[in-house]
């Protein structure tokens, strides 16, 4: 079975659908990855403690966002459940002291499913989410090394958040403050350099770190990929750059 990459991607909010650029970009970057046998999501929105399972038979979608045009919440996503690889997170991630909760009624976020209708339109790959447990950085990279046995059986683990991620510097016009910018730089050159010990501490090694992530759920997802991708790190790649009202949507993919 080939072994599938790692990815970190900037999933955007649900009017991506409607950009003329970034869903070809996702869509193209799908077309280039080996046929996932399933997929593993880990979503700025979703947080919880101990590490919660999502849905495994039929999957939900979860419209966690309010505001927007009617459509949005139209959208549907029918991906398969994937009981099996469940299980198989439970076994790798379960101890007596770090317990692994379930919950059959937490669908996909925007986090998960806005992405997946661009690169997966088809909806035929069975999904799982899972919660964040913490944002500690070191931990979430811990849980990435004990997922990445998954990318050996098929699994394509995803976190799904955004580079930079401040909603009052959003804006409509594109405009990119300088915050962002330098962020986004700092960034690419750290992930270039496979400078790890700079990436677990960017709340205080990167330029801006705290306006470009006044909370740091965005970024965190991150690092599960980084974890999972471990002995990956020198094939580390950006696959897609850019802005997107204000905010970098660099995503990456290791393997």
């Amino acid at each position: 079975m080939i072994r599938m990459p790692s990815l970190y991607l900037s999933h955007g909010a649900p009017p991506l659908a409607d950009d003329p650029v970034w869903p070809e970009q996702l869509a193209a970057w799908s077309a280039d990855l080996p046929r996932p046998t399933a997929i593993l999501m880990v979503s700025a929105h979703w947080e919880e403690a101990p590490l919660t399972v999502g849905a495994t038979t039929t999957v939900p979608l979860f419209y966690d966002f309010s505001g927007f045009p009617e459509h949005y919440y139209r959208v549907r996503y029918a991906a398969p459940g994937a009981p099996e690889l469940a299980e198989r997170v439970r076994k790798l991630l379960r101890t007596p002291q770090t317990p692994v909760h379930q919950d059959e009624t937490r669908g996909l976020d925007h986090g998960a499913y806005v992405p997946l209708v661009e690169m997966f339109p088809e909806a035929d790959v069975p999904v799982l989410q899972i919660s964040m447990p913490t944002l500690d950085p070191n931990e979430l990279m811990l849980i990435g090394r004990k997922l990445a046995p998954l990318r050996d059986e098929g699994v394509l683990i995803v976190g799904s958040g955004f580079f930079t991620h401040n909603l009052r510097a959003l804006s409509t016009s594109g405009r990119v403050t300088s915050a962002m910018a330098e962020f986004d730089d700092w960034g690419k050159r750290a992930l270039e350099a496979h400078d790890l010990d700079a990436l677990l501490d960017f709340e205080h090694k990167a330029p801006a770190g705290r306006l470009a992530h006044p909370r740091t759920e965005h970024f965190a997802p991150l690092f599960v990929t980084l974890g999972a991708g471990a002995d990956d790190l020198e094939s580390q790649r950006t696959v897609i750059d850019g802005f997107w009202l204000g905010m970098a949507k660099r995503s990456i993919q290791l393997g």
